[in-house]
């Protein structure tokens, strides 16, 4: 990793929130690679910082299923097995789902009109117009994610927009899509978003776990072409919404 200033995101953030913030990007865009060791000392040097700060931004990354433990090696950049992927696409299809008809019978029409407008300004992304990508900014830009807040179900929040969050966008985020998916993506995002405006719960949770199915099906696709190449899957740097 070559040396680079630290950005300065927020005059009232600590200096550990933001270099808990610059690290956290960098594994979920796929800037510092899956799997790879975690040097405090080369961290230390490439933004300037103490060990201190450091270390507890490293805390909170554990925290998030960014980094894991290795006995004798140290933290290391999560890459997970395939076995693992799907088990965690299994339980977003499941845990998703359940967002989704929750919000639908409890998200306010101003929420509903304000999730349409996020969608409109996925639809203005260059990187969507040129049928290259979906729009990936997190949070309130996030579509899964403004549905589980809509859901009204604090537990579902804590567990998808909390511990699982960075880990499912890393995937999200770096897993290569299909042709077209982008594009595929936005049309249930919509079919997603009428069925909750509707306040059909029942085909809105249809609906959500179909769309994550795809992306499961897309994985497993992978997969099998890496397989009959002998090579190990690896998620890579495609921006293919999931």
């Amino acid at each position: 990793m070559s040396e680079q200033a630290l950005p300065i995101l927020d005059d009232t953030e600590t200096l550990s929130e933001q270099v808990f913030r610059t690290i956290q990007a960098a594994i979920v865009k796929g800037e510092i690679a899956p799997g790879s060791k975690i040097s405090e000392p080369e961290l230390a040097r490439t933004y300037g910082i103490s060990r201190g700060p450091l270390r507890e931004a490293i805390h909170r990354l554990e925290g998030q299923k960014l980094l894991v433990r290795v006995p004798h090696v140290g933290a290391r950049v999560v890459s997970l097995s395939h076995a693992e992927l799907i088990e965690l696409y299994e339980i977003r299809e499941s845990l998703e789902g359940m967002a989704c008809r929750l919000a639908a019978e409890r998200m306010t029409q101003a929420e509903i009109d304000d999730l349409r407008r996020v969608l409109d300004l996925h639809e203005q992304d260059a990187a969507f117009k040129a049928g290259v990508g979906y729009y990936q900014q997190e949070g309130d830009f996030d579509f899964h994610y403004r549905i589980i807040q809509g859901s009204g179900n604090q537990t579902l929040s804590r567990m998808l927009c909390g511990e699982l969050y960075q880990l499912v966008r890393m995937y999200r985020l770096q897993f290569s899509a299909t042709p077209n998916r982008p594009r595929q993506a936005f049309a249930e995002h919509h079919r997603i978003l009428d069925a909750i405006a509707e306040r059909d719960g029942e085909l809105a949770e249809l609906l959500m776990r179909r769309h994550i199915a795809a992306s499961k099906r897309n994985i497993e696709r992978h997969y099998q072409a890496s397989q009959a190449r002998g090579a190990t899957v690896k998620p890579s740097k495609s921006r293919g919404e999931s």
